[in-house]
């Protein structure tokens, strides 16, 4: 079973600092941050790599429009230089909305930008000369990126959810950060990256799977009606509030019965139902819920069925509770 965290700075960096050096010490692998419309996710990668000795360190996303690829190969040779060489890009498309409407990109041929990225960017590490020819991007004067380079590939992992965009991250990239995939469909997914893979003339490509995985540990308080309740909203607000990829998702995984009721409480404004909608057997499905013993077995169940890392969230509060809750965790 190997775990990993997603950890943003928090309200105090410095706090979220210490959790992360707790996190490593015990043994978790992949420490990573996302970015959307609020701060930028460089600058505490820096300081994690700069606090740190061994722990992976990634992002869980990036878009792939905010940024040049050079740009980002840029970055990441810096924080190449400073880790030793542990670095792991995840990438995504983000949406129109935080695409056009907070960095005034225009949203377009998202698949299609995103394969060229990652090629770019693998040449740019790789220390080859930038020759490139695509259908968006046109690099012809053979800049080359020089740098102190402790390996001359890191790994990147893609946020893909539909089945073009799984098919296109077997034949790009190096792992996958799905979200909400439920547990019984790790193979198939693994299944589908190898299927892109072969396509590109790589078969026997290895991936990692690694899944954002929420955890709540029930304990026989009053407190327990407000985990279940929390992990159906959470569900529910990617049907209802994240656009079309997510509902459609979880429709195609099975859950399609879940995903009609509650779109159909949401459009007659009922947001209650629509969470009520959410069944137990999909919270558990994509979720991990229990006591304690239970959410251990239940990680080692996900990890038999193919999740490779599971990316767990980073719980608030003082750094040596969150020690003691992944403490218990890794028992």
């Amino acid at each position: 079973m190997r775990l990993g965290l997603l950890a943003g700075t928090g309200d105090d960096w410095r706090e979220g600092l210490e959790k992360v050096r707790i996190a490593e010490d015990l043994g978790v692998e992949l420490i990573s941050t996302g970015e959307a419309w609020g701060k930028s996710a460089i600058p505490w990668l820096a300081a994690i790599a700069l606090n740190t000795s061994k722990v992976t360190i990634g992002t869980s996303i990036l878009n792939c429009f905010s940024r040049t690829p050079a740009a980002m190969a840029q970055d990441f040779a810096t924080l190449e230089e400073m880790s030793e060489g542990r670095m792991l890009l995840g990438l995504g498309s983000s949406g129109a909305q935080v695409i056009e409407h907070f960095h005034g990109v225009p949203f377009q041929k998202p698949l299609t930008r995103l394969k060229e990225y990652v090629e770019i960017f693998d040449i740019l590490i790789s220390g080859e000369k930038l020759n490139y020819s695509g259908e968006i991007f046109n690099l012809q004067r053979g800049f080359r990126l020089d740098y102190h380079r402790p390996r001359t590939k890191i790994p990147v992992y893609i946020a893909a959810i539909t089945p073009k965009s799984i098919r296109q991250t077997g034949a790009i990239a190096d792992g996958i950060f799905p979200i909400h995939w439920p547990k019984h469909l790790f193979e198939a997914l693994r299944t589908d990256l190898q299927a892109g893979a072969t396509e590109a003339g790589l078969s026997g490509k290895i991936f990692t799977v690694a899944p954002y995985t929420r955890v709540a540990v029930l304990d026989g308080t009053a407190e327990d009606e407000a985990r279940w309740r929390e992990g159906r909203r959470l569900l529910q607000y990617y049907i209802n509030r994240m656009g079309v990829f997510y509902w459609q998702m979880l429709e195609r995984n099975g859950f399609a019965d879940d995903v009609a009721k509650s779109r159909a409480a949401w459009a007659n404004q009922d947001a209650e139902g629509s969470i009520a909608a959410i069944s137990d057997e999909m919270v558990r499905s994509c979720q991990v819920i229990g006591p304690i013993e239970e959410v251990r077995e239940q990680l080692k169940e996900r990890a038999a069925l193919g999740a490779d890392i599971q990316m767990l969230y980073m719980p608030p509060g003082d750094p040596k509770e969150v020690g003691r809750w992944l403490e218990a965790l890794l028992k």
